[in-house]
Parts: C-alpha cells; structure tokens; sequence
C-alpha cells in the first residue's frame, strides 16, 4: 500500500473523494460552514450530539463515494499530537474504499504551517509495510491531496522526508531475513551510500587483523561470512569541528555462538543488528536534509555462528585498546563487537560526544518491557539531551544506573574483565560498565539498550508492528535541537 501526497495551492474540492477536515477539541462545526454544503453541515451537526466525543477523529459518511472525516485539536497541540492524529487517521484511509482523499489545510485555526507537515509526517511513517518477499502485494495507493495555503515549506517536506526515508531505511534492514542480510551483503549496501554524500570507509577482516579488533573478530569467527567495520562521515560545516559519534552494534544473525540460544523465537535474531540500523538510517538522514553539522556513524558487521572455527567460552581476547576480554559466554557477543568500535570511534575521530546503539540485553525488557530503551552515560548533559528528544518524538529513554561497584562483577581472575557478570542480576548495567571501560579518554558517551525498542510484535501509535525504526527520529531530534 502506497501513500501519494500532493500540495495543491487551489480551492478545496467537496465533491471528490473524502474530505479530510480540521475542528477544535469540542468539536464546534461552526468554522466549517464555508467549506461543506448546508445540507452537509446540518446532517453532521445532528449526528455529533450521539457521537462519542472522547475519539479525536469521527469520520461521516456522506454517500456511498464519500466521508467527511473531522479531526479535533486542541488547543495546546505538540508536534507529537499532530504526528499521532495522522497515523491514527492513515489507518481510518486505508480501511476506506475510496483511494482519493482532501485535506482542508486552511480548515486549521491554528496557523503553524509545521502543524499539517506533522499530520502528514505521522501518516507516512504509519503507512510503512515490508511486503518485499510477498508474492501478493497489496498494490492499493492512498492519494492524499493537501489543498489550502496553510501548509509545510519546501524545507520542512525535505526535511520529514529525509527522516521519513531514514526511518525507512532502517526498518528495510532490520526487516531483512538473516540469509539476505549478511555481513557480506550489508557492507555492500553501505558502500552504496556513497551517492548521497557520505564518505564510506570499508575495513575487511585483513584490515580489522592489521588494526588489532579481535574482539569484533572474535564474534564472526565461527561463521562463513566476513566480518566488517564501517565508518560513514557526513561533512555539513566547511569548518574542521569535532563530529558527533554514532556506533551501532551489526550482529545481522545471533544464534548465540557455542553458548547456543534456545530454538524458539531464535528467528528474532534478525534483529540483533538493529543497533546498527539506526545509526545507518539516521546518517542517510543527515546527508538527504543536508544537516549542518559534522557527524560519523560507526557500525561493526558481524554474524554469531557455532561454526567449527567458532570462539569457544573461555576464550581470551585482546582488543584494540589493548585491553583482555574472558569470554565466558558467547552469547554476550554486541559489547564485544561495540567494544572496539568505541575505542576506534574515539581515537580516530575524536568526537564531541559518542551515543551508542544495541539490542544488547533482554534484561532491559525486563526492567522497561518496550516503553522506553535503557540509557547509560557517563555525562549528565548528553543524558538531559537525550530524554528530551525522546519525550518530544515520543522514542523514550530511562537513564539507568552505572558504578564503579559494579566492576567487581566484570573483573577477571585470568584477563582484564570477563564478557559476563557469573553472580547474577544487574544484566544491563554490568554490560554497560563493560562498554565504559572502552571509552579511554572521558569522551561524553551515552549507551542505548534498544533490545526492547527495535522489533514491535504488536505495532505503535507510528508503525504498524515489526521493525520499529527507533532511534532515528530520537537521534535526530538531538541534533537538531542542541546541535545545529
């Protein structure tokens, strides 16, 4: 299903397809007596005195071609209001027979032009589908034509597409079965974002050896697949400033390793890459809206096998910070992956700050179910920064605990810290205290734990189930709120 969206500074049509018109939260039709025929008005002013108007959207049919759908605001209307009226009205659309559909921006007494690009905004990410392996498609187009002056610049429609596509992109990655997104695969994809503005630097498995990432190589070992890391910068100041750091952990399958998961609802596993996902989407972004800000996303591509060559429990490690890693279990493989990054990430580009993305523990779904992604940081600032944003797009963050205590759960008696806390609870944060000790130099740093985040069984107010895409738009949000 595909949703057309047209602007069209002309009067608005009454008679063709359904009209798609905006009241006030008490759903005074007064404002509409202009924009609707008299018999209309009065047909639908008997009906709402038995309407229940607790719903913010009631839609009217008028005949068998046609509804007149109203949407209330209030008063005091956030973005996210907007956002979250367009996807609840995306699906009303998109249960209606009838393909062509009216929007009446100038119905809008509120007269942000950003209000009916946020409405459109939640429409189109509401409208997403991964159908790309279906041999029946539903071919079905939504046209939405916006009449009225009251509409988005041309900056701000490049803009939600740009975090539309983003999101998008995202979603198509961790959508992707294990057996068509490899390692090998997905550095070809990112190789091919080079034609949008990014830089792409690719490192094989010869160049991760020469460079001492054996952590991450550790990982991929046992599988037949090669192991990657990929670093894209987007330049958007002439200047030479330091860039903001995104890291994102890529395990495009885990099984577990020799440490095997239990079978059922292993096929999940596809999603163990979404880490990387976001920062992958959230780079397309920046480079298609031409942010004004210097940023590298950094991802490592990695695929956890119990292959013959596989790393083995008790196996120990050397990282490229130099520092000794025990693995005890095998399935404890993205903060092996991340821990290299991490380090790379702040030596070579010396960022302003680095926020990293995983599905790291289902201990975090234990503590925050799939409300909010579990947020680690050693710097008050990012931390503020970053529940911000996520309250403003609705992709909420919890800021965990972290504390030197806790080492004594990841320190070893053979290496320098083992991969696992043996004694039992605290899951996120011991996995989170092993990610900080790969920040060597206090660089401001925030760990996202989006095990709970990433993959909606039963969908949200903004996607329709499955591959969720958070992270995007949060991340976004930060830059576009505290850095641009």
């Amino acid at each position: 299903m595909n949703i057309k969206i047209n602007f069209k500074n002309r009067v608005f049509n009454k008679s063709s397809g359904n009209s798609i018109l905006f009241i006030d939260e008490k759903f005074n039709i007064s404002t509409l007596k202009k924009h609707i025929s008299s018999t209309e008005f009065i047909y639908i002013s008997d009906l709402l005195k038995t309407k229940d108007h607790k719903k913010k959207i009631i839609p009217f049919e008028i005949d068998s071609k046609r509804k007149i759908i109203l949407v209330s605001l209030k008063k005091n209307f956030s973005n996210l209001d907007a956002q979250n009226l367009g996807a609840e009205c995306y699906v009303i659309l998109s249960e209606s027979k009838i393909i062509e559909h009216n929007v009446n921006s100038d119905t809008i007494l509120n007269k942000s032009k950003n209000l009916i690009g946020h409405f459109l905004h939640g429409m189109r990410l509401k409208s997403y589908k991964f159908e790309k392996y279906k041999t029946k498609k539903n071919k079905k187009d939504i046209i939405v034509n916006v009449c009225g002056k009251n509409i988005p610049s041309l900056k701000d429609q490049l803009k939600f597409k740009a975090i539309e596509e983003g999101s998008f992109y995202t979603r198509d990655l961790v959508s992707e079965p294990g057996n068509v997104l490899h390692p090998d695969e997905y550095a070809k994809r990112l190789n091919s974002l080079r034609k949008i503005g990014l830089k792409i630097n690719i490192f094989d498995e010869k160049k991760l050896k020469k460079l001492g990432m054996n952590t991450l190589l550790g990982v991929g070992q046992g599988s037949i697949r090669g192991s990657y890391l990929v670093t894209m910068e987007w330049n958007g100041l002439k200047d030479k400033s330091k860039p903001l750091a995104f890291v994102g952990k890529g395990v495009c399958f885990d099984t577990g390793g020799i440490s095997l998961k239990p079978a059922k609802f292993m096929e999940d596993m596809t999603y163990d890459m979404a880490g990387s996902a976001v920062v992958v989407g959230l780079m397309k972004s920046l480079a298609l809206r031409k942010a004004k800000i210097n940023a590298v996303g950094v991802v490592g591509l990695v695929e956890n096998m119990p292959g013959g060559n596989a790393l083995r429990p008790g196996d120990i490690l050397k990282s490229y910070s130099g520092k000794t890693v025990e693995v005890l279990n095998t399935d404890a493989e993205g903060r092996l992956v991340l821990a290299d990054a991490l380090t790379y990430t702040e030596q070579k580009f010396k960022p302003k700050f680095i926020v990293d993305l995983a599905t790291l523990t289902g201990a975090i779904i234990v503590a925050l179910g799939s409300e909010y992604a579990g947020l680690f940081s050693n710097d008050d600032k990012l931390s503020k920064q970053l529940i911000d944003a996520g309250e403003n797009v609705e992709e909420k963050v919890w800021r965990m605990p972290l504390n030197k205590n806790f080492d004594k759960l990841i320190d070893s008696k053979n290496a320098d810290m083992q991969n696992i806390n043996y004694i039992g609870g605290a899951g996120s944060t011991t996995a989170a205290q092993f990610l900080q000790r790969f920040i060597l130099n206090k660089t401001p740093w925030a760990h996202l734990d989006i095990a709970g985040m990433a993959f909606s069984k039963y969908g949200g107010a903004l996607n329709s189930g499955g591959a969720t895409g958070y992270g995007v738009r949060l991340l976004n949000k930060l830059i576009e709120d505290n850095y641009e």
